[in-house]
């Protein structure tokens, strides 16, 4: 047994069922009390999931009016969506904490909302092997384009409060931010840092961001080593670039054609099967260099030596 009557903090709270066309009106879910008793009553397994929670943050830069407009909107899609009751309470800020902290709890019924009781479970509630067969995505999809549809919802709702800030729902890494996200604290333990105490989820957090700075630095190093490496190589393509326009110049240059002596009248006379008996003898003795440069690297591997590249 739970009592919730005395519970502080709640700027607003809120309970919306699906409209239907053709289906009769829910009446009974508008009861806190009778619709959360239903769907505790209607599980027969001990470990069913009887609800399902979406916690939002709600953007400081709103008024009340315009983020209870906010949270109604997400709600209703919710409800519309999945065929639910939603029932949704807006939180103010702690008195304590950060007084930017506003935020809502929004319940959902895993089951459909009939005229007189719950009905089947949703299909958010199936494993993806059923969504499959139903036609749809993963479960993780769904909640991406939950997420996503929020972010929307949110940004248009700072729209119109002529506000310039904005949020998005992807990770750091997918919106190709370098840096260390943040990390929740939760309530627990930022109550007993304003008491002055020791926390060792706090402790064990700052390790793991501390180990998380030495990985950036470390990938922040090898990026630099990486980037050196790559300038080397592109100057000494265009040291190449440069001695072969170089030498390109010299060949060509009046000087060195000069030197060039003309050629002979045997030379230009040769038959067919001379200049193929040429190639062959050219091409067997490049083959056997090539042989050789292989055994001698293989020489090379079985001594455990490095490969001389320039030989």
């Amino acid at each position: 047994m739970f009592d919730y009557t005395r519970k502080g903090g709640v700027e607003h709270a809120e309970i919306l069922l699906p409209s239907r066309e053709g289906a009769g009106p829910a009446h009974w879910a508008q009861d806190r009390q009778a619709l959360w008793n239903a769907a505790e009553s209607v599980e027969r397994r001990k470990d069913a999931r009887v609800a399902r929670e979406y916690e939002v943050a709600l953007p400081h830069e709103l008024d009340p009016a315009q983020r209870l407009a906010l949270v109604r909107d997400f709600a209703r899609e919710l409800a519309t969506r999945y065929e639910v009751a939603v029932d949704f309470a807006i939180h103010r800020p702690h008195r304590e904490g950060d007084d930017r902290n506003h935020h809502a709890h929004i319940l959902t019924t895993t089951r459909v909302v009939e005229a007189d009781s719950l009905g089947a479970k949703t299909p958010v509630e199936l494993g993806d092997r059923d969504r499959a067969k139903l036609g749809l995505g993963s479960g993780a999809e769904e909640v991406t384009a939950l997420r996503g549809r929020w972010a929307e919802l949110t940004n248009a709702a700072l729209e119109r409060a002529q506000s310039s800030a904005r949020v998005d729902h992807r990770s750091l890494e997918d919106q190709g931010v370098d840096r260390t996200p943040t990390s929740h604290l939760g309530p627990v333990v930022t109550e007993r840092l304003r008491r002055g105490k020791d926390s060792e989820v706090l402790e064990r957090i700052l390790a793991e961001q501390r180990i998380e700075a030495t990985a950036r630095l470390a990938r922040a190093a090898e990026l630099g080593q990486l980037e050196r490496e790559r300038d080397g190589i592109s100057r000494a393509i265009i040291d190449v670039e440069t001695s072969l326009a170089v030498a390109v110049a010299q060949r060509d240059s009046p000087e060195r054609r000069a030197e060039i002596p003309e050629p002979t009248k045997a030379s230009t006379r040769m038959t067919s099967d001379e200049v193929r008996e040429l190639a062959l003898e050219r091409w067997l003795s490049m083959r056997d260099e090539f042989v050789k440069r292989g055994n001698d690297r293989k020489s090379d591997r079985d001594r455990g030596a490095a490969f001389d590249f320039d030989r």
